[in-house]
């Protein structure tokens, strides 16, 4: 917790289904100011989910969430405003294909925040110089990587200067030679106090950057702690076993027969 004893994110008794398939099951967390919290688990067990239902993109079907004190699920908030200081970055770049690199900076800010185009340009450029990317301020996004096209999305992201930085699975779509100057660039925010919540299966990064690990499967945390304990030495039975599969699947037990509970968790 902050020195001021406030949370920057907190979830209450979070829930979400689709249907009859429930896919967070009483979600408790909470997320400091200036913390980096990593999210790991396997495919399914609704880490994604609870990242969209953080800046409400999900819609949480029971339960509160609160960003900087102010509750994101209480029907009257103004959830723009909200929105305003979460940075959110998703597995996909999902940048204007049409204008160049500086202008995929430059249009939110102008149209979100009102800033003149001056001032957008000048805090476009200091951000892709934060990622690396100065150079490529003209170019348009077909002519980067995509490595190169992720650093501009949280450029992007940076540049309406958020509060939160919301991070979902940001390397899994890429080449593994261009994950590295990513993942470079979060360790940089990590280390300037930004706070972050990560989706990811990096475990190196999340054992290195983390100040904790949140550890899901089925919609519900099965261990969180400092990321040396739950990734270096995890206590649940459940979490070794993941871990085991991600770091060394060649030594893997070969899995045993489905469960219904299993069946239930991967039903859509």
């Amino acid at each position: 917790m902050d020195a001021g004893g406030r949370a920057e994110i907190e979830v209450r008794g979070l829930r979400k289904a689709f249907g009859d398939h429930e896919v967070l099951r009483g979600i408790d967390l909470e997320v400091a100011r200036g913390e980096v919290v990593c999210v790991i688990g396997p495919s399914g067990s609704g880490k994604s989910t609870l990242l969209r239902c953080v800046n409400l993109l999900e819609e949480p079907t029971a339960g509160r969430v609160f960003v900087g004190g102010t509750e994101v699920t209480d029907p009257d908030v103004d959830i723009d405003a909200v929105r305003r200081r979460i940075g959110m970055v998703f597995q996909q770049f999902n940048l204007f294909p049409h204008v160049t690199v500086e202008e995929n900076l430059t249009l939110p800010q102008r149209r979100v925040l009102g800033r003149d185009g001056e001032a957008a340009a000048r805090v476009a450029r200091e951000n892709l110089e934060r990622v690396g990317l100065l150079e490529k301020a003209a170019a348009y996004p077909a002519k980067l990587s995509g490595g190169q096209q992720q650093r501009v999305a949280i450029a992007r992201a940076l540049a309406m200067d958020p509060e939160v930085m919301l991070f979902d699975e940001p390397t899994s779509a890429l080449d593994p030679e261009l994950v590295g100057d990513v993942l470079a660039v979060m360790r940089g925010l990590a280390g300037d106090g930004m706070t972050m919540m990560v989706v990811t299966h990096e475990m190196s990064f999340a054992r290195e950057v983390a100040d904790r690990v949140v550890f899901m499967d089925g919609g519900r945390i099965v261990e969180e702690g400092p990321a040396e304990q739950v990734v270096g030495a995890p206590r649940q039975a459940r979490t070794r076993d993941f871990l085991t599969r991600v770091l060394d699947p060649a030594a893997a037990a070969p899995p045993g027969p489905e469960s219904a509970a299993d069946r239930a968790d991967r039903a859509p």
